[in-house]
């Protein structure tokens, strides 16, 4: 696939919200809420970075709070163990994130190449490109079905207790939809199974290929699979909160299968900054380009975007607030992550928190809607 358009579309650049065609109010609040988060006794997270733009302009780009605010988690006192404030490391705007389940954007865009390309169909089976995959391939699973999560493949498989790789893979191989094909339920499988078809069809390992496909051309140097040193730190995972016990996680992948399989898996293992995903909403909003690189065609970009979406959640107000309801896309991650784009009004939104440091809660997406409602405001004001 040629990457260079003979016209350059514009790159993001730093303005003021009257630039990018925003109310200032309305931004103002955005971000003054995203500074409260960290803040009192039970706070959202220990730090965040926002991130609010409209056309190539980003109107805003703030952090808050702490990268790292705890040693670890007291689970008598149901608290975090914090760090003397010396010994705290400051969220700053380019701090990495660990993406979680925001990754399954970019293995998703990853397969759309490749449908570009002509090496894959939406419409056949798994098993016509990885026959080992046998349960799948008995039940008629196809790529489409692994893109929009309508395999019926359960939301996870225990694999981070499976004693070895080859024991991780058979379980994979053996693993049967529990709902009929066809029935919507989110489930990490479908980008395990999709990250061994996109590798057996290209021939290349799935971080290769993220590298080669999508960072390296929209020069998203800080984006990539672990480990990340510098990354905001997630949990004190230990069990029976968690399912593996590794103690503090910072720099390594929080997602224990993904952990399990070495970091590289087609569900999470990425880190990336706030300004590196917004790069990715421009090239999707931009159909494709960044500068002068195209990692794909507008066709395509719609394929991927308009309803029911493949890999990316649509017009989901449970994250998008007010921005759902014309096509807006995104995904959001376990650590605290989130990424909306909204081809209608031209805007992208990326919040990341490390949520789950000390440790993990019962998800709260108030502040993911609240934000983009914000936004939304923003640009209606």
């Amino acid at each position: 696939m040629d990457r260079l358009n003979r016209q350059s579309t514009p790159r993001l650049r730093p303005g003021t919200p009257e630039r990018a065609g925003l109310d200032p109010d309305e931004l103002r609040h955005l971000v003054q809420d995203v500074r409260e988060l960290p803040r009192g006794a039970r706070p959202w997270c220990a730090g965040a970075v926002v991130l609010a733009g409209r056309g190539p302009v980003v109107a805003a780009h703030e952090a808050a709070g702490w990268a790292q605010r705890y040693l670890a988690y007291d689970e008598t006192a149901d608290r975090g163990v914090e760090l003397p404030p010396a010994a705290r490391t400051p969220m700053h705007p380019d701090t990495p994130f660990d993406l979680a389940s925001v990754t399954k954007l970019f293995t998703t865009v990853a397969a759309v190449q490749q449908l570009e390309r002509g090496a894959l169909d939406l419409d056949a089976p798994v098993g016509s490109y990885v026959p080992e995959f046998t349960a799948a391939a008995e039940h008629g699973v196809t790529i489409r079905r692994l893109l929009t999560h309508t395999s019926g493949l359960r939301p996870e498989l225990p694999l981070y207790d499976c004693p070895d790789d080859a024991s991780r893979l058979a379980a994979l191989h053996a693993e049967a939809p529990s709902s009929p094909p066809g029935t919507y339920l989110y489930s990490d499988l479908n980008m395990l199974l999709l990250q061994h078809v996109l590798e057996r069809v290209a021939r290349r390992p799935l971080d290769v290929l993220v590298r080669d496909g999508i960072t390296r051309p929209l020069g998203m140097t800080a984006t990539g699979f672990g480990p990340c040193p510098g990354a905001a730190a997630t949990e004190d995972q230990r069990r029976p909160w968690a399912k593996a016990d590794r103690g503090l996680v910072r720099g390594a992948v929080h997602d224990e299968n993904a952990w399990a399989l070495g970091g590289v898996a087609g569900h999470a293992g990425l880190f990336s900054t706030a300004h590196d995903l917004a790069v990715l909403c421009r090239a999707l909003l931009n159909g494709g380009s960044y500068g002068t690189a195209r990692i794909l065609g507008p066709d395509h970009v719609d394929l991927m975007l308009t309803a029911p979406g493949l890999g990316f959640r649509i017009d989901q107000p449970w994250f998008m607030g007010e921005l759902a309801g014309r096509g807006a896309a995104g995904h959001c991650g376990f650590t605290g992550t989130s990424v909306v784009l909204d081809r209608a009004t031209d805007t992208f939104l990326i919040l990341l928190a490390n949520t789950v440091h000390p440790r993990r809660r019962p998800p709260r997406n108030g502040p993911r809607a609240a934000a983009a409602t914000r936004l939304a405001r923003a640009v209606g004001a």
